[in-house]
């Protein structure tokens, strides 16, 4: 259905009227964004917000809680499933270069209820994702200062004042400007990576063979706690017995890690900031996915190595297996680079929302006035500005830790997305221009989606049903406001 109908919340956005607002220069404070970034740019803002808590954080809470040393596997499986979404958003995004990713790709593909979806689920992926790291990045630097807990602390404190800090510290960071939050990233970037390689090479010479066996432990029945809605929802519909480890402890693992990746999908959210973006997004989201992988393989298996994994430390895995191991000097490196990756995460998902932000306005699905561009900065300094504002409350009064799983289901909502529009946009627009193909289409997207849902069927129940209570609440936003007062139904 085309722009024009005007009752149908199935109706699409024109690939042309996408591409010509991609093209608008922002200079001015109109509806566009200048393009600043390169390909190396792009990979830094992916590997920023993509190496971070999950390298940190989840490591040690899957190996000991779910999978063992199983947990190499898990994050194996999980970086195959985010490579082959890379993937779909390759394609989309060399073709289509354009701020708010996957909520414009379904716009243009698959209709206008389907973009509104996709772009409330990426609101909350990012918002929960910023305010849950900003948390632990407050806890990381009063363990490393010995800061008092009442203020930095998770447990015990009303407000947490280090998590609002950094936030707006970072907001600020993000609205001034692109090109200074590039660099940011960038010199945060190699501060971790190097730390992680470091990691995998001297935690190499206290790995021991008996802590890797078994590499996946038999499965055992789960605590009484993790029945009912605490329970995976594939356990929930076929009536298993829950349980923990074996194989299905592995893909139970690899569902919350995915959590890990999904920061790559910030890259294609600046496709209207790139100056080659038919070249260099591409360039972007696969560089972060297969750098990121094998920095988690390397670390996952380096820490499971050293620690059996029943004893694992579920806060700081990895600055406390080296001082298990009597390398206390190398645990404050750690800490050190713990501070650095989560803070390039929070800064790269501050970013990305404001992208995501300013293209749900612009379309008129919450108000535009809030879209406008600044003139010096190049930036949607509004829509950055609420979004930072609302990251802080949420970071500094909500312990958000149970929520995380939300990140996770977001994500993969978005990606399955995005899979199926890459054939439905081939056959709707064969003759657009497709600077990278994913091979083996429709074959691999839905493969792609598949996996995807397959992995979202393996969170818990409870995390579904607040999912879906997210969802009804966006439901109501839209068709209170953005049904008869966006763009297209205003132009019809």
């Amino acid at each position: 259905m085309g722009g024009g109908d005007r009752v149908s919340v199935l109706r699409t956005k024109p690939i042309k009227d996408v591409i010509a607002q991609g093209e608008v220069d922002g200079s001015d404070g109109q509806l566009g964004l200048k393009r600043r970034l390169g390909a190396v740019d792009l990979t830094g803002f992916g590997i920023g917000i993509v190496i971070g808590t999950g390298i940190f954080t989840l490591t040690g809470i899957e190996a000991r809680d779910s999978a063992g040393p199983g947990v190499v596997i898990s994050f194996a499986i999980a970086g195959v499933v985010a490579l082959l979404a890379a993937l779909c958003y390759a394609e989309l995004a060399s073709s289509v270069p354009t701020a708010g990713s996957a909520y414009t790709y379904a716009y243009a593909t698959m209709g206008e209820i389907v973009a509104w979806i996709i772009g409330w689920d990426l609101l909350l992926e990012f918002a929960l994702g910023a305010a849950v790291v900003a948390r632990g990045w407050s806890g990381y630097l009063a363990e490393l200062l010995d800061l008092p807990t009442r203020w930095f602390g998770e447990e015990g404190s009303t407000v947490n004042v280090g998590a609002i800090a950094i936030v707006l510290i970072l907001g600020i960071v993000a609205i001034v400007g692109i090109r200074e939050s590039a660099r940011i990233t960038n010199l945060l970037v190699l501060v971790k990576v190097a730390i992680c390689v470091f990691v995998v090479v001297a935690g190499l010479f206290f790995v021991r063979a008996a802590n890797l066996t078994p590499f996946i432990p038999p499965a055992e029945p789960a605590g009484s706690g993790d029945d009912g809605i605490k329970q995976p929802v594939t356990q929930a519909l076929f009536g298993l017995e829950p349980s923990v480890f074996g194989f299905v402890g592995v893909l139970s693992a690899a569902a919350v890690v995915f959590f890990a990746y999904t920061g790559f999908e910030a890259v294609a959210n600046l496709g209207e900031e790139t100056r080659k973006p038919k070249r260099d997004l591409t360039l972007g989201l696969l560089g972060t996915l297969l750098i990121s992988t094998v920095l988690y393989i390397g670390v996952s298996l380096v820490v499971v190595g050293m620690v059996p994994y029943t004893e694992i430390d579920r806060g700081a895995p990895i600055a406390s297996a080296f001082e298990s191991v009597g390398a206390g000097w190398a645990a404050v490196l750690v800490s050190i680079a713990a501070v650095a990756g989560l803070t390039s995460v929070i800064l790269v998902d501050l970013v990305a929302m404001g992208r995501i932000g300013f293209a749900i306005a612009r379309d008129g699905l919450i108000p535009p006035s809030i879209a406008k561009v600044h003139p010096r900065w190049g930036t949607p300094y509004r829509i950055s500005a609420i979004m930072t504002v609302a990251v802080a409350l949420l970071a500094g009064l909500l312990p958000l830790s149970a929520l995380a799983d939300l990140v996770s289901i977001g994500a993969l909502c978005a990606f399955v997305l995005v899979s199926m529009a890459v054939p439905i946009l081939r056959r709707r627009r064969p003759d657009l221009e497709r600077p990278f193909r994913v091979p083996f289409s429709p074959v691999l997207p839905i493969v792609s989606a598949l996996a995807c849902f397959y992995l979202m069927l393996n969170l818990s129940v409870e995390t579904w049903l607040r999912f879906l209570a997210w969802m009804l609440l966006g439901a109501l936003i839209y068709f209170g406001y953005g049904y008869r007062r966006n763009r297209l139904a205003r132009a019809s």
